[in-house]
């Protein structure tokens, strides 16, 4: 089944030129393009996306906004934000509004299908540099006021980082030498810890715990 990818972007060429990406690839399928989030449940009910492109600077309602609407009916919907800024504030608040993955407006077409591949597959997509940036929130903070207040183990505390990094769970097996079945042992006791019920969740709250 091809991944079903709806488009908010108010560039009318770049959002032409995403829908003809989407569209052109085998195992992707553009089900809907628009310029602004005005309509977005309405959208989305009517187009039943797998996952959405979002521009996170839209007239109107702004892209991190639209996240946040968009996440309270369809949690279920994954979202990649796309953006032309590095900016933390933008990338942090896009994160706790919901927002799975966040990549820059010039990556390369190839590397925007693998991160929509990547999301629709449950990992948490981000260009080099927004990801060296999401780390350096926590190279100033340890994770030690985390781990005190929700009793995280070691390696709990080592998977909850590589969690935030934007790691899949075959990822965080091969980087630890442990089994997928190991890691989604550790990831039901970090949920149950930190009191969340998925991956996107615990992020937030560990970015909360930290930069917050």
């Amino acid at each position: 089944m091809s991944i079903r990818v709806a488009i908010y972007e108010d560039n009318h060429n770049l959002r032409e030129g995403l829908f003809q990406l989407i569209n052109g690839t085998d195992g992707f399928h553009c089900v809907g393009a628009y310029a602004n989030c005005d309509r977005i449940l309405e959208q989305i009910e009517k187009v039943k996306p797998d996952v959405v492109l979002m521009d996170i600077e839209l007239p109107g309602i702004s892209g991190m906004e639209a996240v946040k609407i968009l996440k309270q009916k369809f949690p279920e919907v994954k979202v990649l934000m796309e953006t032309i800024f590095e900016d933390n504030n933008k990338i942090f608040d896009s994160i706790c509004n919901g927002a799975e993955g966040y990549i820059l407006k010039n990556t390369p077409p190839a590397l925007i299908l693998s991160s929509i591949k990547e999301i629709y597959d449950g990992g948490a997509p981000m260009t080099p540099s927004v990801a060296s940036k999401v780390l350096k929130m926590f190279k100033r903070n340890s994770f030690s006021s985390l781990k005190e207040t929700t009793m995280l183990t070691e390696r709990e505390s080592e998977i909850m980082k590589l969690l935030v990094e934007g790691m899949s769970y075959k990822m965080i097996a091969a980087s630890c030498f442990i089994s997928m079945d190991t890691v989604s042992g550790h990831i039901k006791n970090i949920y149950k810890k930190l009191q969340v019920h998925s991956k996107s969740e615990a992020v937030v709250k560990a970015l909360k715990g930290k930069v917050i």
